[in-house]
């Protein structure tokens, strides 16, 4: 907490001293969208780059100086936090003015530049997001508090801890870990026991794109078992982006990289080349829109999927055929097949990329 005191003071110390010498203040952030800025690692996934390009928030320009005194709200806030050892959620923030801040999306890019400013991890900033993801199955552990969260004997759903990083006594026989795209996808394998029927294993699903403890809790279960990590996605772009920020990361969050990206995740399902093999009827698949036609471009172009080949040619499938389909176009086949037969025959002969 004292590194956390001490980077705010220093933001601080250089707007005071600017002020003393009659210059408008100026704040200095990474420019975090930007590919440029990013470079790939196979060990790593996406990461900043050391000397990457920057914006100046400036205190004198009606564009900018709006931002700066938020930036520097924020800071003042997350200083009492630390000082405290109090902790809030990005949902508490925005509440505190919500008149101020306008919406919640404000809050949560000036919390990650501050990360990214200050380069510390959002955690240790006292700022908490709320999760959103579940986790079951073979797994227990005890939270930060003491509370000891057994996954194991029951069908239960758990939330994703809000503070992975103060979970421990982490315990699991399971032999590998399933990242499910989808809450419904999520809850059908639930029912049918799927977790225990097959060989033990471990579920997690983000719901959709991954909140930040998603992704903690999926790393924090990879250092801990050094088990197998499957994805079980949508076929089409919207997946693919997805697992692609649980095994390499994403551009706005690439300068936590280290925290956050598994690149042993593999992709398990549903291939585009498995509707072909499992003879799904085209009239269960689903046209491309424009905007998927635009996403799957984008990530066929993005330097990880060169080093994919695998991938590539699945990716290639999808663009030809122009038709993507959801997990649940399995049912089409029989009402169980994904957990009886589709899942049980993919983990016994191998067929993930």
């Amino acid at each position: 907490s004292s590194e956390v005191l001490e980077a705010i003071e220093n933001v601080i110390q250089g707007v005071v001293q600017s002020l003393a010498q009659k210059k408008a203040p100026v704040l200095t952030v990474a420019n975090r969208a930007d590919w440029r800025n990013i470079e790939f690692k196979d060990s790593v996934g996406l990461q900043m780059i050391p000397g990457c390009t920057t914006k100046q928030i400036r205190s004198d320009c009606p564009q900018s100086a709006r931002r700066f005194a938020l930036i520097l709200k924020i800071l003042s806030m997350i200083y009492k936090m630390v000082q405290s050892n109090t902790y809030a959620t990005k949902r508490d923030i925005y509440y505190s003015d919500t008149l101020l801040f306008g919406s919640q999306s404000v809050v949560d890019q000036i919390i990650n530049d501050i990360s990214c400013m200050l380069k510390i991890p959002r955690r240790s900033l006292h700022v908490l997001s709320t999760t959103k993801g579940f986790v079951a199955g073979n797994l227990s552990y005890t939270e930060e508090d003491g509370t000891k969260v057994n996954c194991t004997c029951s069908a239960t759903v758990f939330t994703v801890p809000s503070n992975v990083q103060g979970i421990k006594n982490l315990t699991s026989h399971a032999k590998f870990i399933l990242i499910v795209e989808k809450d419904a996808t999520f809850q059908r394998l639930l029912d049918d026991d799927f977790f225990s029927k097959v060989s033990p294993c471990i579920m997690i699903t983000g719901r959709g794109i991954p909140d930040l403890n998603t992704r903690l809790l999926v790393r924090k279960l990879w250092d801990s078992f050094q088990i197998p990590i499957f994805t079980l996605m949508d076929a089409d772009p919207h997946g693919v982006e997805i697992m692609c920020v649980y095994k390499y990361g994403s551009v706005s969050m690439s300068f936590e990289a280290h925290h956050l990206t598994v690149p042993s995740v593999k992709w398990l399902g549903l291939l585009p080349s498995d509707l072909k093999r499992l003879n799904i009827c085209k009239d269960a698949l689903i046209p491309f829109t424009k905007q998927d036609e635009n996403k799957l471009a984008s990530i066929q172009k993005r330097p990880y999927i060169a080093c994919q080949p695998l991938w590539k040619r699945e990716l290639e499938i999808m663009a030809a055929s122009k038709l993507k389909a959801e997990i649940q176009v399995l049912t089409s086949v029989s009402a169980d097949y994904l957990s009886r037969v589709y899942l049980p025959n993919k983990l016994q002969f191998g067929g993930w990329l």
